[in-house]
């Protein structure tokens, strides 16, 4: 794959006339062709390589993304490891690239890393499941929301919290999130009396914190507790329905965007120009089929 973007990169040097009379429309993500073409007609970027849209997410957070050792169901294969990812901004990510002509490259990255990546070039934008919070957007640049997240609780069957329905009933449980995330700053907090651990890495060693015991609730959003349902048969989850009984967060905080440079308007509009194809069931029957298809390994 490499060897065709060098090559791909050679002929568009050489013949950008008539490449640039071609404009950059294609079907392929991977085809040679539509990458020179997406070169020629300043196809949007933001790591240096127009040839390609590189995303950088977790490869850790299902059902949103997770890493897998085959290519099954579409797999993208993860720069510099054996291992592939797939999941909902997988997905996401392998249409948005599709419609721009582009191939595509997934980087695996912590969690605090994604934003700095983006920050310093060294991808196009992050496709992970990052709220649109106001914070966020001081340090990058957000797409329309690629989808919409309420806020569950999940606690196990044999809680005296599984009962629980409302927020306030929580009150004085051990729980945790995981870093970084609206459900550890913002949610957490709103519990009454509770004892909040240390915030999780991953979403993963969230869901083992509660399994093992180490905590009597955590706080997530629902495609992320919908798939560990699946993997611990044992979980509950809760959803308060809105309200005055529920958490209480913004709108952006529960939207779902793609970050990419500040000022990189040429890729956003693009984005958005995708997105705008799509509708909230769109979203959805994704979301349902990367929770259909996840490694519960993973979990």
């Amino acid at each position: 794959m490499r060897l065709n973007k060098i090559l791909a990169l050679a002929l568009s040097a050489v013949m950008a006339a008539s490449l640039a009379a071609c404009g950059g429309s294609s079907s392929a993500v991977s085809s040679t062709a539509s990458s020179a073409a997406g070169a020629s007609a300043g196809a949007p970027d933001g790591d240096g390589d127009p040839t390609t849209l590189t995303v950088a997410m977790e490869c850790a957070y299902a059902p949103y993304n997770w890493t897998q050792p085959t290519d099954a169901n579409g797999a993208v294969q993860i720069r510099g490891a054996s291992d592939y990812a797939y999941g909902y901004d997988v997905m996401m990510a392998k249409k948005i690239a599709e419609a721009l002509g582009q191939d595509i490259q997934i980087v695996k990255l912590d969690w605090d890393s994604l934003i700095p990546a983006v920050m310093t070039g060294d991808v196009d934008c992050v496709i992970a499941g990052q709220s649109i919070t106001s914070e966020r957007a001081k340090q990058v640049d957000f797409s329309d929301p690629y989808y919409y997240a309420s806020i569950v609780t999940l606690v196990k069957k044999d809680s005296p919290y599984a009962s629980a329905a409302s927020v306030a009933d929580l009150a004085g449980a051990t729980c945790t999130s995981q870093l970084g995330t609206i459900w550890y700053d913002i949610c957490l907090p709103q519990i009454q009396d509770a004892n909040i651990l240390p915030a999780q890495e991953t979403a993963p060693a969230m869901l083992v914190a509660l399994d093992s015991g180490a905590c009597d609730i955590v706080v997530t959003d629902r495609p992320t507790g919908q798939a560990a349902l699946e993997a611990y048969p044992d979980f509950v989850m809760l959803e308060f329905g809105g309200g005055e009984n529920d958490f209480q967060v913004s709108e952006e905080e529960i939207n779902i965007g793609i970050s990419m440079k500040q000022g990189n308007t040429a890729l956003k509009d693009a984005i958005n120009e995708v997105l705008a194809t799509m509708t909230t069931d769109d979203y959805n029957a994704m979301m349902d089929e990367a929770i259909s298809v996840q490694p519960l390994s993973q979990q």
